[in-house]
């Protein structure tokens, strides 16, 4: 059914559409609110629900940063990445369905946060492998084009799963199905059905789905943890010596990235306290803005095969600082839906150029280390934009003056990535072979 090309780049892409349940439903817009908004509202002690929350989330950041290049190494070195992937995303499936237990009662807490830390986890841990099968669906000349394709699959996934949950679980007093809504079960149900969304749409790139090559050298002999990490030390000391722009581009992407992610956690409270947009709309903006950054990043691709990714990272990124800055002067829910689908844009260019990028740069056999290593620099500075937010906001007295916050990062991101050496597309050869 999805033999041949086309066929396993729409398979590599499902995952990205089920992958969609997670992000969006349990760890944005749906779950996340219920545990914080709902389960933990009458929490006791002196920390709020969102201050867990944050500890959490932190915390499952930093076991990502110290476990994520080794994941990589690891499938590398056995040539097994479709089952990293698939151990992993089984891991994200049981947790999202063992949420289906947090009551509404903040003796379940606790649990929610475990469970929602633990998916957190195993979430990046699968993206690592994940990402790099990309180079096993796509060719020189469309890796470009197949990585916005898998960008847009998981937005438009996310927006349709959002619908279908909304329509049915939550509108109203339980929505279409008609569900009670004491104790949080229709939430509850919500959970089961993003975990069988995932599960579903994740199966066909076990099926369709090739391998690229295995590492051949060292990595593949490493034995246990221990071994892993010095071999990873190891390599980056190597890959800083033969290729010290692609260490230049993880630090640089970073920076940028955790602006971009800034966008994605202070957006919705920014629109209510800033916008006036009313707590309800924020979720209908969400789907707009999803749509929004879909149609950007499968533009993009066809840009990133042409020009390289490089100049679209740079092009998102001018134009999320041009939006952002006119957010900062302007106000009122129209003024908001305007610049700020502008802004969105350019997120999906900017994420999926990002994956790109790298994916140029990597050597055969070793895209699963490198992605590693993606996660991991991106979340070793994801402290800075949320607590740049804090500064800018408390300093100038105004909700509206965190979005400086991000724009700082953005501008630092930007920045560093100037002078980095962009990878060598196939056009770009082909144009040096004929000269």
């Amino acid at each position: 059914m999805l033999g041949g090309r086309r066929g396993r780049i729409i398979a590599w892409g499902l995952w990205d559409w089920g992958s969609s349940a997670f992000n969006a439903v349990i760890g944005t817009f749906v779950f996340a609110v219920y545990l914080t908004g709902t389960v933990g509202a009458d929490l006791p002690g002196p920390v709020s629900a969102n201050s867990w929350l944050g500890y959490t989330l932190g915390a499952a950041g930093l076991l990502v940063a110290l476990l994520a290049p080794v994941i990589g190494q690891r499938a590398d070195a056995t040539g097994r990445r479709r089952r990293s992937v698939g151990i992993w995303t089984a891991l994200v499936v049981a947790c999202t369905a063992a949420m289906f237990g947090v009551q509404d009662d903040h003796r379940w807490f606790a649990l929610g946060l475990v469970l929602l830390g633990l998916g957190s986890i195993c979430f990046e841990l699968a993206s690592v492998p994940y990402n790099a099968l990309l180079l096993g669906v796509s060719t020189p000349a469309t890796i470009g084009r197949v990585s916005g394709f898998g960008w847009a699959m998981g937005y438009l996934g996310g927006i349709f799963l959002l619908l279908l949950v909304y329509a049915g679980f939550i509108a109203g007093d339980g929505g279409l199905a008609g569900l009670p809504t004491e104790n949080g079960l229709n939430i509850r149900v919500v959970a089961l059905v993003a975990a069988g969304w995932f599960a579903l749409f994740a199966l066909p790139l076990f099926r369709w789905v090739p391998e690229p090559p295995r590492a051949t050298d060292r990595a593949a002999r490493s034995g246990g943890l221990l071994a892993g990490y010095r071999t990873l030390l190891g390599d980056i000391r190597t890959l800083y010596r033969r290729a010290p722009h692609t260490v230049y581009f993880l630090a640089a992407s970073a920076l940028y990235r955790d602006g971009v992610a800034a966008i994605f956690a202070f957006g919705g409270v920014l629109a209510v306290t800033v916008y006036g947009i009313d707590a309800a709309d924020v979720l209908i903006f969400g789907v707009v803005a999803n749509v929004t950054a879909a149609a950007g990043a499968l533009v993009a691709g066809w840009f990133d095969d042409r020009v390289g990714p490089k100049a679209v990272i740079i092009g998102s990124l001018l134009g999320m600082l041009i939006a952002g800055t006119v957010l900062l002067g302007v106000s009122g829910p129209v003024a908001f839906w305007i610049a700020g689908l502008a802004l969105t844009l350019f997120v999906g260019p900017a994420q999926a150029s990002s994956r790109t990028f790298l994916a140029r740069l990597a050597p055969a056999g070793h895209e699963g280390q490198l992605f590693g290593l993606y996660a991991t620099t991106g979340r070793a500075v994801s402290f800075l934009a949320p607590t740049l937010v804090g500064l800018c906001t408390q300093l100038f007295g105004a909700d509206r003056a965190g979005i400086a916050g991000i724009l700082i990062v953005l501008g630092a991101g930007l920045i560093a990535l100037w002078p980095v050496r962009p990878p060598v597309t196939e056009r770009a050869s082909a144009a040096r072979g004929t000269a």
